[in-house]
């Protein structure tokens, strides 16, 4: 692809990226992307990516390097420090997204990653970073979690709040100190993840299992 393609590439993404984040992914119209990027020939959208499911991966994927680079520097170094305390965990999550609040266009994929933990459909299709967090899903199962509930719980739960506060903190004007806002939530998502598991959820989850066992049984 020569320069110009490339140019034109890199136009239609920031346009997606900054509709996607202001409208949502639906409610961004492909045709107003392409105007907004400048782009007289209507079909340079289908041309580079063929559908809108491409080109929000093209839309993550520019900002999600930077994430992924952060986080693996962060949970190598947790991991060589052989650390075991929660705050530490919640700090990987936290700390390489919330970074993304003082990036040229990070405010708006933070909020279309709120949006994506949102929809199951497209969460369970990779786009939500989880290559990237693999490292820091498997040990989060490993550290004193509620041997009573799924780690799987905890852990998309402690990654809905860290997207829905970022997403939140995105949307606010004027703030360009977030020192005190991420160390807030890392203590928030922290404390989720050490959540105690209360004597009626226990009851709950054990009749919830239950019942599944006998629609299976009469299957």
């Amino acid at each position: 692809m020569d320069r110009r393609g490339n140019d034109a590439r890199d136009k239609l993404v920031d346009s997606a990226r900054d509709l996607f984040g202001d409208c949502g992914i639906e409610g961004a119209s492909l045709r107003e992307i392409t105007r907004v990027a400048g782009q007289a020939n209507t079909s340079a959208l289908q041309y580079h990516f063929g559908d809108r499911e491409s080109l929000l991966d093209a839309v993550l994927e520019k900002h999600q390097v930077q994430v992924d680079a952060r986080r693996a520097s962060l949970l190598e170094e947790f991991e060589t420090r052989e650390q075991t305390d929660l705050r530490g965990l919640a700090s990987v999550l936290v700390r390489p997204s919330a970074a993304m609040l003082q990036v040229e266009g990070g405010k708006a994929y933070l909020r279309i990653m709120a949006e994506l933990i949102r929809d199951p459909e497209r969460f369970g299709r990779d786009r939500f970073g989880l290559r990237g967090s693999l490292g820091w899903w498997t040990l989060a199962a490993k550290l004193r979690m509620p041997e009573s509930v799924s780690p799987l719980h905890r852990r998309f739960a402690a990654m809905q709040l860290c997207f829905s506060e970022l997403s939140r903190r995105a949307s606010t004007k004027r703030r360009s100190d977030h020192r005190l806002f991420v160390s807030d939530l890392i203590d928030l998502t922290a404390g989720l993840l050490a959540s105690p598991v209360s004597k009626e959820t226990e009851k709950l989850l054990k009749e919830r299992d239950s019942k599944r066992s006998n629609d299976r049984v009469r299957t």
